[in-house]
């Protein structure tokens, strides 16, 4: 069955951004949809509740793969707007702080590796895809989720200057990481995403490359959307300002 088949949404388009963890696709995700006023699908975001989930409920993915796609099924997961911040809730508990974590981030890599799991979400994600349009954010939004997205573009960046983007984003939060083990665990983390057999990270044939090394956030989000006016043909259907 085809994604336009199973999609109740067709007609809204999408743009998918895709990359490794660090490259901020959901910094320019979110300064998108502002610019736009389309939808946001944040699929980290469901694979970290699930990895959490998982670690809550006591069910190892390693060794129960049918065990983890059950909970990722079943998810008790709410996203909400709390005075214009996001926040998540996991069975009515607000996890958002938790979910940025580098321990959550590893649990989500865990289970992002299974296909039961990763059929599990798949029809949760696609829902996202409603009028005016969505803006998805994550590892195979082009290349399983919205194989047919108006425009693909892959996000990346150097692992180091990865690595100092999320340490400064760390230490603002008042946490002390090293950042050699931060730059370690996100070159490691890139491996495992790349070799693994379900949904291997990397871009879709017809996906365009942008390196966001050296660059501040305004020009990545301006190069986004010069690229999806370009893509529509419509000047004014990516910026109402």
């Amino acid at each position: 069955m085809s994604e336009s088949e199973i999609s109740g949404a067709a007609q809204a388009p999408v743009l998918a951004l895709d990359g490794p963890s660090g490259a901020g696709k959901g910094t320019v995700a979110r300064e998108v949809v502002r610019t736009t006023g389309w939808h946001f699908l944040d699929s980290g975001a469901l694979y970290r509740l699930t990895g959490l989930y998982c670690q809550r409920r006591g069910v190892d993915p390693a060794a129960d793969a049918a065990g983890a796609a059950g909970l990722a099924a079943q998810l008790p997961a709410a996203f909400r707007l709390d005075a214009g911040a996001e926040r998540v809730l996991l069975d009515g508990e607000d996890v958002t702080a938790q979910l940025r974590t580098e321990t959550t981030g590893a649990l989500a890599s865990q289970v992002a590796a299974l296909q039961p799991v990763r059929e599990a979400l798949l029809q949760r994600q696609r829902d996202f895809r409603r009028p005016p349009g969505l803006v998805a954010d994550g590892r195979d939004m082009g290349t399983v989720v919205f194989p047919g997205a108006e425009l693909k573009i892959f996000l990346t960046a150097s692992a180091e200057e990865r690595a100092r983007r999320r340490h400064n984003q760390l230490k603002e939060q008042g946490i002390d990481v090293s950042l050699d083990a931060l730059t370690e665990e996100i070159a490691e983390r890139d491996q495992r995403d790349a070799s693994r057999a379900t949904a291997p990270l990397q871009p879709a044939s017809d996906a365009q490359i942008l390196d966001t090394t050296g660059l501040e956030v305004p020009q990545v989000v301006e190069q986004v959307l010069e690229r999806l006016r370009a893509r529509l043909g419509l000047p004014g259907a990516a910026a109402r300002g």
